[in-house]
């Protein structure tokens, strides 16, 4: 069975055409979505350029970690980052939109992953060059979309929006997600900012387990972040964002404040602001 699902990329409406469950092929799925979100552009194996972390299997689908380090190629620069899940109901999963045209970039996402999929990296040169990479993440089976929420619904929306923004130096050593962020910022030039939001990210196929009806679909669709009163990047979200959702990015080491505006698909608008130690 296939299903249309919608997505959005550079803030336009698209349509893009997933396979439901296991059994599609990587190529016939991946071939429908690169066509329908890039028509007939070029999408060149990015090699060592594009490097991303991913469980083999992941323990948890409804909360799973997924991490890219991106490199321009040489003499270019980084205008657009986007993970894609295929198998995922809305495969445009998240849109990193930077603000300010970068050599390198790293990303942390917590994702819901529906089922065994392939998984994307999209990166997108301020020339248009279009650089891809993909792994494949196995899961559970549970089908991390239409699972239960972890908390009453009612219960979560008395937080919904409050965030927790840090940001810290980066590990000379440490996991590969901290050797991947160290190599996006050679020479300590950068810091590591993160930030947790308190949103139940309803998917739209999740049943109340009281009342048996199903919850509506409400997301964290929008994160824009401004370091030092200037815009940065602006992350577009989607269904595929776990409930809770962590995002952490790689930022100018110089970095002072840190301001962060989150916008839901109900129209809720949450900010948050952070002076970093030492300005």
């Amino acid at each position: 069975m296939r299903r249309i699902v919608r997505g959005l990329l550079a803030g336009v409406s698209l349509v893009a055409v997933g396979a439901v469950g296991a059994g599609a092929t990587e190529g016939g799925t991946w071939q429908d979505l690169s066509a329908e979100i890039y028509g007939d552009a070029l999408l060149t194996p990015a090699g060592d350029m594009i490097v991303i972390e991913a469980p083999y299997r992941t323990p948890n689908d409804a909360r799973t970690n997924i991490s890219a380090q991106v490199e321009a190629p040489p003499n270019a620069m980084l205008r657009r980052v986007t993970l894609i899940i295929d198998e995922n109901p809305m495969p445009v999963s998240a849109v990193f939109d930077l603000e300010r045209p970068l050599p390198a970039f790293f990303f942390d996402a917590t994702m819901r992953i529906n089922g065994p999929t392939p998984v994307h990296v999209v990166a997108e040169t301020v020339e248009g060059q279009l650089l891809v990479a993909e792994t494949f993440v196995k899961t559970s089976g549970l089908g991390a979309c239409s699972a239960p929420p972890g908390t009453d619904p009612e219960i979560a929306l008395e937080t919904l929006g409050e965030m927790t923004i840090g940001i810290s130096d980066l590990q000379a050593a440490g996991s590969v997600k901290e050797t991947l962020l160290a190599a996006a910022n050679p020479g300590g030039g950068r810091k590591r900012l993160d930030v947790g939001i308190s949103h139940p990210s309803h998917s739209g196929m999740q049943m109340d387990q009281i009342s048996l009806l199903f919850i509506p679909m409400r997301y964290v669709e929008r994160v824009e972040i401004d370091l030092d009163g200037q815009g940065f990047v602006d992350v577009t979200g989607s269904i595929s964002l776990s409930e809770n959702p962590e995002l952490s990015l790689s930022v100018p080491g110089e970095t002072g404040t840190v301001d962060v505006t989150m916008t839901d698909t109900d129209g809720t608008v949450a900010h948050a602001s952070r002076a970093v130690a030492g300005f």
